[in-house]
């Protein structure tokens, strides 16, 4: 027996199966076909372990189908977001359920005809996320089920939200400079019209003013938040007369765009020039050299939390309670330190 609190994990090991087939089998969940002796045997480990299934599960009545749907734009094909079902469906599992997952690319008669299968696949709720935070318009199918909004909101915030701490974000890249010493400090940015644009640039200049340094409009610059972009923007910034030592990225792709230029104006990287970002993409972060400091965006949490959100709604549903209220949730964004700042070169 583990020396902790088992967990479903501990179970399936145990027993030799997934962790979906141990949350079926213990939860009782009939539309799952599970032999006897499979469930015998996934009884019988957990017995030994002493482990019981989540208490939120096993309150649900069983003629649910215990499937929630995960309807998205691009969320299932980017890799930017993707640690949002990974969150979603762990936090599932281990409390009975199971999350499908329907993409529409962004195209309206796609959307209309996953909200139809969704709708004939008899799901209990449904997740409706973006792949990025922006404001969204629910399809009109979907007022028939408890839904709750994944890195998105809608304009009259009537359903339930999680999304990334854009202000926050910005705030604490920038406060990571400053500790560092730096007081000239670049901004690339997204030209987008988005929540996270308005956040982070928020974020930005409330950090300068909290640190007393001077607003500069010329050192904020903005471009497509790719890595093209940041490119074009880093070289604007770095090529100024009076160039920052410091340079905050809207994202990871824009701050592999500003190590780009800063290569080609032989600008070394972190001992001229410090770079910080938002989104921590692993396979950008690590892979600059050196690596690159930033703040990881939440996705994991956010499926967590509202697959938690929405069984906990349908639960409340179940024993007849009040209807929870609506809740918009904010998550931090930790930071990550690699390589990418030092403090600056005096007289630079």
């Amino acid at each position: 027996m583990p020396p902790n609190k088992p967990t479903i994990r501990d179970v399936a090991h145990e027993a030799g199966v997934s962790v979906t087939t141990v949350s079926h089998a213990l939860n009782g969940v009939k539309t799952a076909r599970i032999k006897d002796e499979t469930r015998q045997r996934v009884e019988a480990a957990a017995q030994r372990l002493g482990y019981s299934p989540n208490g939120l599960a096993r309150g649900l009545r069983r003629q649910r189908s215990q499937t929630l749907a995960f309807l998205s734009d691009r969320i299932v094909t980017t890799p930017y977001a993707g640690q949002i079902i990974l969150g979603a469906q762990e936090k599932a599992s281990e409390l009975g359920w199971v999350v499908t997952l329907y993409s529409t690319g962004e195209n309206p008669d796609v959307e209309r005809r996953e909200v139809r299968t969704l709708l004939k696949n008899q799901v209990d709720g449904v997740l409706y996320g973006a792949w990025y935070h922006r404001q969204v318009t629910m399809p009109a199918g979907l007022s028939v089920l408890p839904v709750v909004l994944v890195d998105c909101i809608t304009a009259d915030g009537s359903l339930s939200s999680v999304v990334p701490d854009e202000y926050g974000s910005g705030l604490g890249a920038v406060q990571e400079l400053i500790d560092h010493g730096h007081r000239e400090i670049g901004f690339v940015t997204n030209v987008d019209d988005i929540p996270a644009t308005r956040g982070r640039l928020q974020g930005y200049r409330d950090a300068l003013q909290a640190a007393g340094i001077r607003y500069r409009p010329s050192l904020v610059v903005a471009d497509e938040s790719e890595t093209l972009g940041g490119y074009r923007t880093g070289l604007r910034l770095l090529t100024q007369r009076r160039r920052p030592t410091a340079i905050f990225a809207y994202n990871d792709r824009m701050a592999m765009g500003v190590y780009r230029a800063a290569y080609e104006l032989n600008i070394s990287i972190p001992r001229e020039l410090s770079v910080v970002s938002i989104d921590n993409q692993d396979i950008i972060a690590d892979g600059l050299y050196p690596g690159l400091t930033t703040l990881a965006l939440p996705h994991y949490a956010m499926g967590a939390w509202a697959v938690h959100h929405l069984i906990g709604r349908l639960l409340a549903g179940e024993k007849g309670e009040p209807e929870p209220p609506v809740e918009h949730v904010i998550l931090p964004c930790p930071i990550v330190r690699r390589g990418s700042v030092a403090a600056p070169v005096c007289g630079n």
